[in-house]
């Protein structure tokens, strides 16, 4: 709750800083009361904004009143971006700076909320040289821009010696600028600004496109997700305007990745204690990337850990801390040296000018001497042992001083050494750090190179699929074909059968036939029997020749033989018809 606390007092600092207290101070409350979600009582607000100069704000200040009133009673259950953007509102049009930027109002605001988590915790509120070149550096990755680290260096040197950082306007004015974003549109800085604002102050750790299998229908649908601390929210698309459902992570959550199944790739689990979510990734380097940082999410709730980036931002403030508590400490030490070096040379001075009063008052006491030296030799030799004695202790002394100011400057080329040591650490760490942009770099390629491989076998996969598909069509027309034919084929069976019917049929007519034709031989053979009995009274009508004109023991045949013909010809008609 601090926590929650300082983030709101940096955005209602520059609001409160922007009015004028004793007449929009009343509005500024109520408009905090009501983005907060703090419940509050009107007559109460009339109470302590009276005009008479008496109530509690006029007596005590806005933010003693601010804190007890309002702060206390946050709950956390509010817009966090609704509260930044009254804020803004309040603050932006007094501020904001009258010339043309290359940002829209809109990545202004956001730059600005910014602005607010990556700001020192002391007033008026400024971004240190880090701070800004930390953010520089994010949105100029966001933008696929190689970072210019040469000029971030110049402008770094150019800010430390005129300042300790930038305002919040001014750190608008320099993005807006354009200073660190010369080549890019509007859309992309404005597309780079909106995906650190995402992942600094909406706490977005992941997002993207991925097919997930519903619980009931069991059917595959595309959803936009969006991964965050403690939840992985799933939307119809990326506007986020039409929302699905939840994905709620705690400690006893877990990922596993699942084998291809169904026609479907790159699938993977997520286990909660209510539930079971099968989400399929695009490819295999999305769906690793999906399982790293559910997992890594997962494991920072078991540990109770903050986000990533604000955990990344509480170990720069503290080496930032530790940096400057160190330069204190040497400064002070150097101060320390520096007053003992002074008092030391104080103390020489004061020793030269005894030695030097002492061999005045030497000179003084030898011209005294000179004169009295009959009278006074015996006190000239006490005297001279004396000074003698004085001038070895002053010796003794000047060369422990001089030892002691050899040690001291020991001390100070040791501090030299340390310093010149700090220089190569800081060197090595920028080294590093261009070390670690050209891995990046070769990194950015190697996946490029992935993608156009990706692409290729994308094409060969189309064309494979074009010929399997022509192949379908052939192989269809082939079978329209066999069942053309099994039907013609079906039509001559049946033909056949009715064929086989009819044969059958000629052959009893022909076996009743030839019955018949053997009763009529048979009756032929009996009345040939019976005529031979009768000599020459009956000769039986036979076949004729096949002369035109028929002749019979009586005469002319019965018949012709173009009578004949026609009846035969009428007797197979008849046998056609009845078959």
């Amino acid at each position: 709750m601090v926590g929650l606390k300082e983030e709101l007092l940096k955005s209602i600092w520059h609001a409160f800083t922007a009015l004028d207290l004793d007449r929009s101070g009343k509005v500024l409350s109520h408009n905090l009361c009501t983005v907060l979600n703090v419940p509050h009582d009107p007559v109460a607000l009339e109470e302590h904004f009276r005009d008479d100069d008496e109530g509690p704000v006029s007596n005590q200040g806005y933010m003693p009143y601010l804190n007890k009133f309002i702060l206390e009673k946050v709950q956390g259950n509010f817009d966090k971006v609704e509260f930044n953007r009254m804020c803004w509102t309040l603050c932006a049009k007094k501020n904001l700076s009258k010339s043309p930027l290359l940002i829209s109002d809109e990545d202004a605001f956001k730059v600005w909320v910014i602005f607010n988590f990556l700001s020192e915790d002391k007033y008026p509120l400024i971004i240190v040289p880090e701070e800004i070149e930390y953010l520089l550096k994010k949105i100029t990755e966001a933008m696929g821009a190689g970072w210019q680290q040469e000029q971030s260096d110049h402008y770094k040197i150019a800010l430390n010696t005129s300042r300790e950082g930038l305002s919040a306007w001014e750190l608008i004015e320099l993005i807006g600028s354009g200073q660190f974003s010369k080549g890019m549109d509007r859309q992309t800085v404005s597309m780079a600004i909106n995906e650190v604002f995402n992942e600094l102050i909406l706490d977005v750790l992941k997002q993207g496109y991925m097919l997930k299998k519903g619980h009931k229908r069991k059917n595959w649908m595309e959803r936009w997700f969006v991964l965050k601390p403690n939840s992985i929210s799933y939307y119809v698309s990326e506007d986020l305007k039409d929302k699905k459902g939840d994905i709620i992570l705690d400690g006893n959550c877990c990922v596993e990745a699942l084998p291809d199944k169904d026609g479907k790739k790159c699938l993977f689990l997520i286990k909660c204690l209510d539930k079971t979510f099968e989400i399929s990734a695009s490819d295999k380097k999305k769906k690793q990337e999906w399982i790293q940082a559910i997992q890594t999410t997962v494991n920072l709730l078991r540990a109770g850990s903050p986000p990533p980036h604000k955990e990344a931002r509480q170990k720069r403030k503290e080496l930032r801390q530790k940096l400057l508590a160190e330069q204190e400490e040497l400064e002070r030490q150097m101060k320390e040296l520096q007053a003992a070096n002074e008092n030391k040379q104080k103390e020489l001075e004061t020793v030269r000018k005894q030695l030097e009063a002492a061999a005045a008052r030497a000179a003084e006491e030898e011209k005294k001497r000179l004169q009295t030296q009959v009278e006074l030799q015996d006190r000239f030799s006490l005297e001279l042992e004396r000074e003698k004695m004085v001038r070895q202790k002053m010796e003794e002394q000047v060369a422990q001083k001089s030892s002691e100011l050899e040690q001291y400057l020991q001390r100070v080329r040791e501090l030299e050494e340390m310093y010149k040591q700090l220089q190569e650490a800081l060197e090595d760490e920028k080294q590093a750090r261009q070390d670690e942009e050209t891995v990046r770099k070769l990194q950015a390629r190697l996946l490029e190179e992935e993608s156009a491989k990706r692409a290729e076998l994308e094409k060969w996969h189309l064309q494979q699929q074009q010929t399997i598909q022509m192949t379908e069509a052939e192989k269809q027309e082939l079978e329209n074909q066999r069942m053309m034919k099994e039907q013609a084929l079906q039509v001559a069976m049946q033909q056949l059968k009715q064929l086989e019917l009819e044969r059958k049929e000629a052959l009893e007519q022909y076996e009743e036939v030839k019955k018949k034709l053997e009763t009529a031989a048979n009756n032929t053979k009996s009345w040939k029997d019976k005529v031979a009995h009768h000599e020459g009274l009956i000769r039986l009508i036979e076949p004729g020749s096949k002369n035109p004109h028929l002749i019979t023991n009586w005469g002319p045949a019965a018949f012709t033989e173009a009578e004949l013909e026609e009846r035969q010809r009428s007797w197979k008609g008849k046998k056609a018809t009845s078959e």
